[in-house]
């Protein structure tokens, strides 16, 4: 009987063992995918970095979204921000997506817009694969911050929790009637298909500011005094906007600086700031 009861002990501390370690490598590992198909297009593709430990109902995402006047531009070019965001908020996934370019008349707008939408809602679709919560950042630059502010203000669903704008357009009539550059604006006739004046609607349908409500999610602003290309009083009316509904709003304005590329302290202390807003606002 003795025996017995000390044969029937091993096999239950064996059981527990193997339940044990079945349960730890169920535990998620960081993965990190690439060149991942969102659409049929070759365009519409993601990198997707997914952190230990996550789980479908806290893991929070960042999706990053570049810039390039919508007409140039890869997610390769914020590549070398992943690590940064990964080291300042370890607990996030982070997805850095491509999108259509328009390229003379072929991707006009709204292709982009679609294609973000696109993205979210394929994120969604593999969450219980991933490991991964519906929490999601918008993070874009230029293009890529006027696209995210038009999903997060536009669209109730999903609904982003926070945003990450640097100096992104927020009015293109606006952008358009006050460029300096000869360029710029012939670049919004392609991926508008006209002016202001003779495609009124889409111009409307494509300016973020004109879709802010008190429903809108907390952004964070970043914007050079000196920016030629987006003016910095396309930030200062969205703040203004959002400040007026009673959505929290933050706006950074950096001195003397122009469109794009900013020295290494700036963006150290750009992230050091939109770090502590997504995490003072982002549950």
């Amino acid at each position: 009987m003795k025996n017995l009861i000390f044969l029937f002990s091993c096999l239950l501390f064996i059981s527990s063992c193997k339940k044990d370690a079945t349960k730890e490598e169920q535990i998620p590992v960081a993965q990190t995918i690439t060149n991942v198909a969102y659409g049929s297009d070759a365009a519409q593709k993601m990198d997707i970095y997914l952190p230990a430990g996550r789980n479908v109902d806290s893991t929070k995402v960042i999706i990053m979204v570049h810039g390039g006047a919508w007409s140039a531009g890869d997610k390769n070019d914020f590549i070398s921000y992943v690590p940064v965001l990964q080291q300042r908020l370890p607990g996030y996934a982070v997805v850095n997506i491509n999108y259509r370019l328009a390229s003379g008349t072929a991707n006009p707008f709204p292709a982009q817009e679609n294609d973000i939408k696109a993205a979210l809602e394929f994120i969604i679709q593999k969450g219980s694969e991933y490991q991964i919560s519906q929490k999601f950042v918008l993070l874009g630059a230029s293009a890529g911050a006027h696209m995210s502010l038009l999903q997060a203000n536009k669209y109730a669903t999903p609904k982003i929790k926070a945003v990450v704008d640097l100096f992104g357009p927020t009015d293109m009539a606006a952008l358009y009637s006050n460029a300096s550059l000869p360029t710029l604006q012939f670049a919004l006739q392609l991926l508008l298909s006209g002016t202001p004046s003779t495609n009124q609607a889409l111009y409307f349908q494509s300016s973020p500011i004109n879709f802010v409500t008190a429903q809108s999610p907390p952004t964070i602003i970043l914007h050079g005094s000196a920016d030629v290309v987006v003016p910095i009083s396309q930030s200062v009316l969205l703040h203004q906007k959002l400040q007026s509904v009673g959505v929290t709003s933050q706006f950074v304005e950096y001195t003397g600086l122009g469109h794009d590329v900013w020295p290494a302290a700036t963006m150290t202390d750009a992230f050091n700031k939109i770090e502590a807003f997504i995490k003072a606002n982002v549950n």
